[in-house]
């Protein structure tokens, strides 16, 4: 009976093995490669060829019923079968970023050489944390980086490293600049000695308008949401500089740490760019870490026409940049960037079994010594191969092509009279809001244009996004598509328009759907 057993089991183990060996990627599966990747790859154009909406509209409750029915431990074993799944419960309701009626958050179309660099990197599936395992992709990253700060104007001695995205960029500053904080005013080491007795004094100061990562750092610092000091914003939604110069100085007789100054270059909803060398100015007055977060707007570096916009950006600590947005890039494709190389050795830890020190003091470049992540993808190559085959400037020229076009859609919305636009553009995104009749009440008017949005969403005509600007709710254009035509979105504003005045005579019966 044992041996029967012991012979059943070596013989499942035998198939079970040689299953596994012909679904790995290897020289022997190269046909096998091929042929499953030609599939992926006419799965993923059928779908394009034949959805010609930017979102279905489906609700979560009718796709978590379809979900109820998977049974991850009951494999289909079949190819086919899969894919016929995945379309059941991903393509056929996925978003479309590359849309003409996309219109809603910071996401872009990508570049075609992008993709190939996904497929590369993901087949080989370099990881670039140590040269050892990494060799040509560690100096193409190095080589991005150093690309990258001197297009901000930072000299040789600035470094940086890819991050998954703004969030971690921005805490890698706010890490940075408590670091210095802590050692300047204590002669304290934060990361050997935890945080120091006087830490509830550090204080970070960033626009109203910024990112809410920012309050995230603080956060998974220790130091609070408490530690964050909004400053107001002026009338062109850039931070003001007489609040700030007062924060600073107030901060000082009351006996707080100003730790840093966070200047943003693109904020999420209005674009708007903070008065960079004002700020560097008050930074460099106070000895205070002055951070950038460019993540939205970091694409005019390489803008033909509007470069100018990102002047005192060179006066700054640290910049985040978001290579998947302005540069039009497949997520997660960022950096993180320093004036100064020498501050990144606050991030370096040396594990022998990894990064020793060894290899370090011989000149080893393991990209580990100056990232918050051990394991990372090789995510550079998508912006090396965009670069080489495009080159920046025709990248640089989409960015451009973007802000004419919201110039354009300002001006759309403004023959609109109906559309209270709060802005003008200053990058490529749009606030405004539908406004039904001159007496209709603040709280109508914010139900109605939440209900535009919906309606647009689960009609399949559009995605917008939506705002609170002075405590009322507004809708929102974020155009990051350089291919959508003025025509497209006049179509989306005429919906708008449409579904207003249908929801706002409805409302007088009933509530909106």
């Amino acid at each position: 009976m044992d041996n029967n057993c012991a012979t059943f089991d070596a013989t499942a183990e035998k198939e079970l093995s040689a299953d596994l060996k012909a679904s790995l990627f290897t020289q022997q599966t190269q046909h096998q490669y091929q042929t499953r990747m030609t599939q992926a790859i006419q799965l993923v154009s059928q779908h394009i060829n034949t959805s010609d909406r930017a979102f279905t509209g489906t609700r979560p409750e009718a796709l978590a019923t379809l979900f109820a029915e998977v049974d991850l431990d009951q494999p289909l074993r079949q190819w086919q079968s899969a894919y016929t799944e995945l379309s059941r419960l991903y393509l056929d309701d996925a978003v479309h970023f590359h849309h003409r009626h996309y219109l809603a958050h910071l996401n872009c179309p990508i570049t075609l050489p992008s993709l190939a660099a996904e497929t590369i990197a993901s087949a080989l599936n370099t990881a670039v944390e140590t040269w050892d395992q990494s060799a040509g992709a560690t100096l193409i990253e190095q080589k991005l980086v150093d690309w990258s700060c001197d297009k901000i104007g930072w000299s040789a001695d600035a470094d940086g490293v890819f991050t998954s995205g703004g969030s971690q960029s921005n805490l890698m500053a706010m890490l940075l600049a408590r670091y210095r904080a802590c050692q300047r005013h204590w002669q304290w080491d934060p990361h050997q000695q935890g945080l120091p007795p006087q830490a509830n004094r550090l204080r970070i100061y960033t626009s109203e308008l910024s990112h809410f990562s920012i309050q995230k750092a603080a956060s998974m610092l220790g130091l609070g949401f408490d530690a964050v000091v909004a400053i107001p914003s002026d009338r062109f939604q850039r931070m003001d500089m007489t609040a700030l110069s007062q924060a600073l100085q107030q901060a000082r007789q009351q006996g707080l740490v100003p730790m840093a100054v966070v200047a943003t270059a693109g904020t999420t909803d209005f674009g708007s760019i903070d008065p960079l060398p004002a700020i560097a100015t008050l930074c460099a007055r106070h000895s205070v870490w002055m951070h950038v977060d460019a993540a939205y707007g970091g694409g005019l570096l390489i803008s033909p026409k509007f470069r100018h916009k990102l002047s005192g950006i060179e006066l700054a600590d640290s910049v985040t940049v978001d290579y998947h947005k302005a540069f039009f890039q497949p997520v997660a494709c960022s950096g993180f960037l320093v004036r100064e190389a020498a501050t990144l050795s606050s991030l370096t830890y040396h594990a022998e079994y990894l990064n020793p020190l060894r290899q370090h003091q011989a000149g080893i470049p393991d990209l580990i010594n100056k990232s918050l992540q051990t394991t990372r993808r090789f995510d550079a190559l998508k912006l090396w191969l965009s670069l080489r085959i495009l080159g920046a400037d025709t990248l640089g020229r989409g960015f451009d092509q973007l802000q004419h076009l919201a110039k354009q859609v300002y001006w759309l919305l403004l023959s609109q009279p109906e559309i209270e636009v709060v802005h003008q553009p200053q990058i490529s995104t749009l606030v405004f809001r539908y406004l039904p009749s001159a007496d209709a009440s603040d709280e109508h008017i914010d139900t109605l244009n939440r209900a535009i949005r919906s309606r647009l969403s689960n009609q399949g005509d559009a995605l917008i996004a939506a705002t609170r600007y002075r405590g009322h709710q507004y809708l929102k254009f974020t155009l990051l598509n350089p291919a959508t035509e003025i025509k497209a979105i006049h179509q989306v504003v005429q919906r708008i328009c449409r579904y207003g005045q249908e929801l706002h005579n409805a409302s007088a019966e009933t509530e909106f759907a």
